[in-house]
């Protein structure tokens, strides 16, 4: 069965100007139980991420700061919003949904996260919106577990995966690769194992070709085990942060590709939402939707 993260925490309440972009956490798994695309034993509700964990990834003062919600001023503006408790417990569970999810999915080859991909945060800082890097967290949890030795992370948001690429520098067992607009957030880039900028206005042709001369790269390079796919549907044309120019089905060949990649080589791939920013919400749950549905398509047992 495949199963799914979720909490309703992951739809915490923001000051006024941060909300909307919340509604999706409670809007996708409400859309997919109502298309019968799942049923409510495929959600599961994480647990809070264990300290040790978290130190695993993260730099000890950076995480006493956000523990003891003390956090300068200036590095909580550079997430993007004031952290309380309830936003880092939010944060907390969701890195372990990640890593409940990766588990599942080396049995079951597929499991997901409706929120996660929080990909800017680093070792010591937080940013755009991320403060645990769960993938990160995720990735490193099954390395050090011995449960996979070579590890993939396609990251395909719209903007760099900066603080993975930050935290996982020094981890040859993890592959990092992100595809992301060029000139896009954040404006000063770390280095990936692989990555790939992209000119703004890229549409469907240009974008899958790339993707599709990529991903057998990418396999014969680091010939994986496992697959953490980060899928933001900030790449539509209709996002007002993202600067490229997919169309739905544009974004849905992506995900098809990525999840046919892993069934081609036999890869369980754990999967969180990033990010999307179009104005209309349809656009966004309807995005993220489809995600879902074409990887329980491929994937699902």
């Amino acid at each position: 069965m495949v199963k799914i993260a979720y909490d309703p925490i992951y739809a915490h309440p923001l000051p006024e100007g941060h909300r909307f972009p919340m509604l999706k956490y409670e809007l996708i798994p409400a859309q997919l139980l109502h298309e019968g695309v799942i049923i409510q034993d495929n959600l599961f509700s994480p647990e809070l991420l264990d300290e040790e964990e978290v130190l695993r990834s993260h730099d000890a003062g950076y995480w006493q700061q956000l523990k003891n919600l003390t956090l300068p001023p200036r590095e909580q503006r550079r997430i993007g919003f004031p952290l309380n408790a309830q936003l880092l417990e939010r944060e907390l569970r969701i890195a372990r949904g990640t890593i409940d999810g990766a588990l599942h999915a080396g049995k079951h080859a597929i499991a997901f996260n409706v929120a996660g991909g929080t990909h800017h945060a680093g070792s010591d800082w937080g940013e755009g919106f991320c403060i645990l890097n769960d993938q990160a967290i995720a990735a490193n949890y099954l390395i050090a577990n011995k449960i996979y030795e070579r590890i993939l992370i396609i990251d395909l948001d719209v903007h760099q995966g900066n603080g993975t690429a930050e935290m996982l520098q020094n981890e040859s067992r993890i592959f990092t690769f992100s595809m992301h607009g060029e000139k896009n957030f954040p404006f000063r880039k770390e280095v990936s194992d692989l990555d790939i900028g992209l000119e703004d206005g890229l549409e469907d042709e240009a974008y899958l070709s790339i993707l599709a001369e990529t991903l057998p790269q990418l396999y014969a390079r680091q010939q994986p085990q496992f697959v953490f796919y980060l899928s933001g549907v900030d790449v539509l044309a209709t996002d007002k942060l993202g600067k490229l120019a997919l169309t739905k089905a544009g974004c849905r060949e992506r995900d098809r590709m990525v999840f046919q990649f892993c069934r081609d080589h036999q890869l369980p791939v754990q999967v969180s939402m990033g990010g999307g920013y179009s104005p209309e919400i349809r656009d966004i749950v309807d995005a993220h939707c489809h995600t879902f549905k074409i990887g329980i398509d491929l994937l699902g047992d």
